[in-house]
């Protein structure tokens, strides 16, 4: 990490966070809620007022994680999840008019796996795959510690993969959870970590579906380490089991699996730091 300030922005469906990064951590820090249904002004000033409240003449360049498909190169953002006035917004544009530093824009996935690779369990390894498992299941890819986004910023969204005439996501995220016991995933967790033999056995079944997912990354990207975050990852003790049986039984190659490092993410801030590490990157690139 450079002694380079950056503030970094990351944008929910129901609030905001932002923050000023230096020297590895967040020095300042700002949250406020954001109207979902909103209109676009509305929730961009929100987004610039936040900015505001932790920038200052140090900050050389902005960093925004966003939950939705983003045309990196131009950082306009469409289609916000959760976010319905959000459609096309000029993102890059509008807050390098504003502030007059450089802005960066990509997806919350994808910054999810930079930080792990700039602060995180991802530090030391050249290729990284990192998936969130949530409301939804994201994917990030570094290939030789460099992000990479795709042609059009949908590179490692295996959760949008058809499976089981639905998509994967809909068996490897909470959603699973939700679908089979009509609550949320953390009162599912609380049962199984208390012995609830049902709750148990769905996280067993949970890991079956998640190795899937796991060969399915391993098969399209063959990376030295896999890195688990968001809400879902906190139960990893739970499914972890069962998700290794799946990967010994129906991945081909066997000698991979035993060179093969799976971590869960233990980063604090790490949606600020993925958005500040996506200057690092760009600035990486331009080297």
């Amino acid at each position: 990490m450079t002694e380079a300030a950056i503030v970094a922005v990351d944008l929910g469906g129901t609030k905001l966070a932002s923050g000023k990064v230096q020297h590895n951590r967040v020095v300042n820090h700002a949250s406020r809620p954001i109207p979902p249904n909103g209109s676009e002004e509305v929730v961009l000033n929100e987004l610039i007022e936040s900015i505001r409240s932790v920038f200052d003449p140090s900050v050389v360049a902005i960093g925004v994680g966003v939950p939705s498909v983003v045309d990196v190169d131009r950082g306009i953002v469409y289609t916000v999840q959760n976010i319905p006035s959000w459609k096309e917004v000029h993102l890059k544009e509008k807050l390098e008019a504003i502030f007059h530093v450089p802005a960066y824009i990509n997806n919350d996935a994808n910054c999810f796996v930079l930080g792990e690779c700039h602060f995180g369990k991802g530090r030391g390894f050249r290729n990284i795959v990192g998936l969130t498992i949530g409301t939804g299941l994201g994917g990030g890819i570094i290939i030789d510690r460099r992000l990479y986004s795709g042609t059009n910023c949908g590179a490692g969204e295996i959760g949008m993969i058809p499976y089981k005439d639905e998509i994967l996501e809909y068996f490897c995220s909470g959603q699973f959870f939700s679908r089979k016991f009509g609550v949320g995933g953390e009162v599912v967790f609380q049962r199984a970590i208390s012995g609830d033999p049902e709750a148990v056995d769905a996280y067993h079944e949970f890991g079956g579906e998640m190795g899937l997912a796991m060969i399915t990354a391993l098969y399209a990207y063959d990376p030295e380490i896999v890195i688990l975050g968001g809400s879902v990852s906190k139960a990893y003790s739970l499914f972890k089991k069962s998700m290794m049986e799946k990967l010994e039984a129906s991945f081909a190659y066997q000698h991979t699996l035993k060179r093969l490092v799976i971590e869960t993410s233990d980063l604090a801030d790490s949606a600020l730091l993925g958005a500040a590490a996506l200057y690092l990157d760009a600035m990486e690139k331009k080297a």
